[in-house]
Formats: structure tokens, sequence, C-alpha cells
């Protein structure tokens, strides 16, 4: 099921042992077949005078990095589909959630460009709605990995309010069960996005979170006296951040109980 926590019933360096005994096979029978001559016996190391067999065990290997990483990409990219984040993906290499973003950049589908409304995230598992007014594309993609941590979300991403009431007020698109709101934004920023929904006898009634840097008390004050549902500090941690995301997404999509459209 999407989100679940990866783990193997052997230690790297046991796995390490495997895999380097299985593709030094492989290496050695592939270099054999290149040379045309006799069957090798099956070991790691090449004879040390033959420094063909060396060139030619050397020239394979660099080939299976090359395709190991191709297949690496194509496998990051199947659980990236399945409902896996960058948190699991760098899991099961034995790296970092950065360091995974880092080494398979693009597995989720982001945009820099001007003010848009742009899809994040398709074929949800649950009938989950989510509106993300947020302009900064670091925080959208940790936003959206930590959804997908507790499973797939049908999750729009727009850049600013002006955005956001496009979509929100355009005929054929799904009525969000949750909007997270950052504040400092172009053209019409969070407050006043936050006034117009409040005030909008069709909108009013979705609930609104306010996700942003400020701990500003005035900001704080001004949003609840807006009608915000919430107000929530992005912690600088990372897993702090996800944790706060994922909080929220538990309460107000499995937790809470939702007006009928």
């Amino acid at each position: 099921m999407p989100g679940k926590n990866f783990a193997l019933r052997t230690t790297p360096q046991e796995t390490a042992v495997i895999a380097d005994a299985a593709v030094g096979r492989l290496a050695q029978r592939l270099a054999q077949r290149l040379l045309e001559g006799p069957p090798h016996p099956a070991q790691a190391d090449p004879a040390p005078d033959d420094p063909a067999q060396a060139l030619a065990l050397l020239h394979v290997l660099d080939h299976l990095q090359q395709a190991a990483e191709r297949l690496q990409r194509e496998a990051a990219v199947a659980a990236a589909r399945a409902g896996a984040g960058y948190p699991q993906l760098g899991a099961a290499c034995g790296m970092t959630r950065q360091g995974a973003r880092r080494r398979w950049p693009g597995l989720f589908h982001h945009s820099d460009e001007k003010p848009t409304e742009h899809p994040m995230m398709t074929t949800p598992a649950r009938p989950f709605d989510v509106l993300l007014v947020e302009d900064d594309v670091a925080d959208a993609m940790l936003i959206e990995e930590a959804l997908s941590e507790r499973g797939a979300r049908n999750l729009v991403q727009v850049t600013d309010g002006v955005a956001a009431l496009e979509h929100l007020r355009t005929p054929g698109n799904p009525r969000p069960d949750l909007i997270v709101l950052d504040l400092n934004m172009p053209r019409m920023n969070g407050r006043e996005l936050l006034k117009v929904l409040k005030s909008d006898e069709d909108l009013q009634t979705i609930p609104v979170v306010v996700l942003t840097t400020s701990t500003a008390p005035g900001d704080v004050t001004d949003a609840y006296s807006s009608h915000a549902n919430a107000y929530v500090t992005k912690p600088v941690n990372l897993d702090e951040f996800e944790q706060a995301v994922q909080s929220i997404d538990a309460f107000y999509l499995d937790t809470a109980t939702r007006p009928r459209p």
C-alpha cells in the first residue's frame, strides 16, 4: 500500500555481498562472451596475467553500472507512481530524502512558471481533493511528499490567490475538501484570499488552513479574524515540517466531518 515503510530481512552489508557476487559472476560471463574465449570459471577477479580479460571485465562493469542507473531510475519512477515519496526512495538506497531528490529529480510534476493552476498528483486512492495555494516550489514539493506518505491525494497547486479563485470558480473543477494557504504571494496574497473565501457563500464552508513561515502575532490574529480554520507555522526542521502537514491532513481529511457540497 502507498507509503508503506521499506524493509529488508538482510543488513546492507549482507545485501552488498550478495550483489557483488551476482554482478561479478555476470560480468565474467559477459567478458568471456566479448572475448569469444573458452568458458571461464565463475569468479569475481580476472586472472592476474590476462590484461585482455581484465580490460574486458572493466568494460562490462562500466556498462553494467550505466544499466543499473537506468534501471534504478525506472524503479524510482514506478515506486513514485505507486505512492512512495522521496523519503522511502532515499531509505531504499541508504540516503536522505534530499539525496534521493537530487539523484532522481522530477519524479513529481512541479512548476516554477508564472502563477497558474498546476495539477501535481493524479488518480487519487481516496476521493480527497486538496487545493494548495503556495508559490514556493520547494515547500510545495515537501507538502506533496508529506501528503503522499499517507496515501495519494488529488492535489492541485496554484501560486497565488487570483489563480486559486479562478480554479475554484471554474465550472467542472472539483470542489476541494481542504485548502492549504500560504500568506505571502504575488498578485493576491493569502490574507486577501482568505477574506474573499470566507465571505463567499459558495466557498466559505471549505476548511482553510494557513500554513506559513510567519510567527507574527498580528498575522495569527488577522487569520482567525478572517475565519481561518487553523493557523500552522512552517517548521524549519524537515521532519517536523512533514509531521505538521500530515497532522493537518489526518485531522481535516480523516477525522473531521466535512460539510456536503
